[in-house]
C-alpha cells in the first residue's frame, strides 16, 4: 500500500511538472499582441508598418581629384543612401552629373583640413547637401538620406 501511494505521488508530481512545462511553452510562443481583427480595450489595433527598404547607390569608379592646397590628391569611394526605389533609379540616371559635382567639390578642398575627422565630416555634410540640391534640380525629388565615405585617402 505504501509503495503504491509513493508511486501515485510521483506520477502526480510528474503530471504537474508536465502541465507546467506545457503552459510555459504555450506562453513562450503565444503572440504578444492581439490578432489583427481583435479589438483591445475598445480600440482597434493598427497594423505594424513595414520598415522602409534602404538602398545604396555606389559611385563607381572611385573619385580621384587634385586638391586645391595642402596635398596632391584625394581618392574616395562614396555611397548614397535612400529609402525610395524611384529615387534610386533617378540617382542611377543622373550618375554622371553627381560624379561631376562631387569632383568639383573635392578639387576645392584643402588637404590639411580633410585629413582631420572634423574636416571629413564637414566635407561629408557639404557633399550631401550639394547632391541633394542637384537631385532636386534634375529630378524634382529629394529623398537622399545619407552619404558615406567607404574609403578616403589624401596624399
Amino acid at each position: 500500500m505504501r509503495l503504491s501511494r509513493i508511486l501515485l505521488t510521483r506520477q502526480l508530481n510528474m503530471s504537474c511538472s508536465a502541465a507546467v512545462l506545457i503552459f510555459a511553452m504555450l506562453m513562450l510562443f503565444a503572440p504578444l499582441s492581439p490578432a489583427e481583427d481583435e479589438v483591445a480595450d475598445g480600440v482597434e489595433v493598427e497594423e505594424a508598418k513595414e520598415p522602409a527598404t534602404i538602398s545604396y547607390y555606389q559611385i563607381k569608379p572611385a573619385l580621384v581629384a587634385n586638391l586645391a592646397t595642402g596635398g596632391k590628391y584625394i581618392r574616395c569611394d562614396i555611397q548614397l543612401m535612400t529609402d525610395d526605389e524611384g529615387f534610386l533609379e533617378a540617382l542611377k540616371l543622373h550618375g554622371p552629373a553627381i560624379r561631376h559635382a562631387l569632383l568639383l567639390l573635392l578639387s576645392e578642398q584643402d588637404g590639411n583640413s580633410v585629413r582631420t575627422p572634423a574636416g571629413k565630416e564637414a566635407l561629408r555634410r557639404k557633399a550631401l547637401s550639394e547632391i541633394g540640391r542637384l537631385m532636386k534640380e534634375l529630378s524634382g525629388m529629394e529623398n537622399l538620406k545619407a552619404l558615406f565615405f567607404t574609403t578616403f585617402f589624401v596624399q
